[in-house]
């Protein structure tokens, strides 16, 4: 089944709903969205030559028109390729040409012009796009007005690939992960069951990238008739938010835990304590135990986390609110500190090098098996057979089971530090560091060590106007963790590098260190 299918049925049962607006301005009621969509799937099939199995690329920020060109793209049965706006176009360019995308879609003027020599000063073929057709925002706008008689969308197999996400590729090239209509109905679904109830009155905000894990959100969002906000500001901004909750009420919205300590932080100065936001569904990156304790007292129980992969989307585990917020449980804060239970779609287990599950409390590596997991890597099957085993997804990140079944986190398998023989996880030397009232965001990452093999180095962004030297964090550090796991340098930074949905780059902290000989020891 094609997964479009439930916007046309949105259509033809709520055909007056409200769909998606533009902060509080309606701009489409569901018959409108769906005859859009299918309008703009002729207009893709007709006009380009686009047909069942082409690659159709999204390159722009999010805003109203996004959902409409997603699903007619999805409509005629080709797939979406949602590209990060953020990224600079030789690295777009180079997602397109893996993926052959037969068109890109990108917005008018300002932001997305950018595929030009002139524009960027790179030649015509570095940008690769080789015979791709770009359709611009005016072009894209015909295509959408149209309104064409609503035609049920190309019929599809459970296993056709539907959305082909590249992965944020903080460690090299990103790999295209696909994505079939039976792995985002299986998403979907199950979205109600473990995360979230869907209520008839929720506003769906995207302030997090449409092209990624807030977009996927989308589905099970048209199949209750739910209606889509769009920011005006089309990003993430606080005081927007607050405004929007105040106007439409309801909102649910997906954000990066770094979102989430800038809604704190705006939340600190303006008073504001979360009137009109239902939940906040955070994920794609580590949630350190000081933030959600803070984001609680403030917001109140208004959190779920999930934690997903691209290979899994949003799919792994799932803490819903109650556990989120309780503090009766007598291991409460070590069950919201993880990232909860398996979802209900999938089979989760914790194992060693071998395969075999590891004991309750033994760290090993996180594999995933279910109808989520993705049906492998575009053109690319030697890593696709290391990342599947039997049909076990091999995660990469490592954790660990409690007795009750909630999920740790403890690190990617590449970021552990192995100092003088013994394992080093660096989210729990963040966690302690973090907890230091003049800490606002630390990254913790190894270096090379003729003496360790490895050494402990932590980059910390201090609070607005706060002062503090390496020895208040190493006393810190030495009163609550293994003297062995403290770290040997304290780099004190403005900021910390990050990809566009959130996720703090190491790799290019590391390329800091390796591009500075002599660092001295805590400077």
């Amino acid at each position: 089944m094609n997964i479009s299918y439930w916007l046309y049925q949105a259509a033809l049962a709520r055909p007056e709903r409200i769909a998606i607006r533009e902060g509080d301005k309606a701009c489409a009621t569901y018959r409108q969205f769906a005859r859009r969509s299918a309008s703009f799937g002729a207009y893709l099939a007709n006009e380009h030559g686009v047909s069942k199995g082409d690659r159709v690329a999204i390159f722009a920020r999010n805003c109203v028109q996004y959902l409409e060109v997603l699903h007619g793209i999805l409509w005629v049965g080709a797939i979406a390729v949602p590209i990060n706006h953020k990224l600079h176009p030789r690295e777009a360019a180079w997602i397109l040409k893996n993926a052959e995308a037969k068109v890109v879609i990108t917005e008018t003027g300002n932001v997305f012009s950018e595929f030009s020599e002139e524009n960027f000063g790179i030649d015509a073929s570095e940008l690769a796009i080789g015979n791709s057709a770009l359709v611009h925002g005016e072009s894209r706008n015909e295509g959408l007005a149209r309104e064409a008689a609503l035609d049920m969308p190309l019929q599809v197999a459970t296993d056709d690939v539907a959305w082909l996400f590249y992965t944020s590729g903080t460690t090299g090239r990103p790999k295209g992960v696909m994505l079939t209509h039976g792995n985002l109905r299986a998403m979907a679904l199950t979205y109600p069951l473990d995360v979230d109830p869907v209520l008839p009155d929720d506003h769906v905000l995207y302030a997090a990238p449409m092209s990624h894990g807030a977009g996927l959100y989308n589905f099970h969002s048209i199949r209750a008739g739910l209606c889509h906000a769009v920011p005006p500001s089309h990003g993430f901004d606080p005081a927007e938010i607050a405004g929007l909750a105040g106007e439409l009420g309801n909102l649910v919205f997906f954000a990066a835990p770094t979102m989430i300590k800038r809604l704190v932080a705006y939340a600190r100065v303006s008073g504001y304590r979360g009137e009109g936001i239902r939940s906040i569904i955070y994920g794609g990156g580590p949630m350190y135990a000081a933030d959600i304790r803070e984001a609680l007292e403030i917001f109140g129980p208004r959190f779920i986390q999930i934690y997903g992969q691209g290979e899994s989307p949003m799919t792994i585990t799932a803490l819903p609110r109650d556990l989120v917020a309780d503090s009766l449980h007598p291991r409460a804060e070590q069950r919201r500190a993880s990232v909860g239970l398996a979802q209900s779609c999938v089979q989760v287990r914790v194992v060693d090098d071998s395969m075999r599950d590891c004991p309750v409390g033994i760290a090993g590596e996180i594999v995933v098996k279910g109808d989520t997991v993705m049906k492998g890597y575009w053109c690319d099957d030697a890593a696709t057979e290391k990342t599947i085993r039997d049909g076990w997804l091999m995660t990469g990140d490592l954790g660990m089971f409690d007795e009750d079944g909630f999920l740790s986190l403890t690190d990617r398998s590449k970021d552990v530090i192995i100092s003088g023989g013994s394992n080093i996880y660096p989210r729990e030397v963040e966690e302690v560091l973090l907890a230091h009232d003049l800490v606002f965001e630390v990254s913790v990452i190894g270096i090379p060590s003729a003496e360790w093999g490895e050494e402990v180095v932590a980059f910390v962004v201090l609070q607005p106007d706060a002062t503090c030297g390496p020895g208040v964090l190493d006393a810190w550090c030495k009163s609550r963790i293994a003297s062995f796991k403290k770290p040997k340098t304290y780099r004190f930074v403005p900021e910390l590098p990050k990809n566009g949905y959130g996720k703090i780059l190491k790799t290019d902290l590391r390329k800091v260190l390796a591009a500075q000989s002599g660092t001295a020891r805590n400077s």
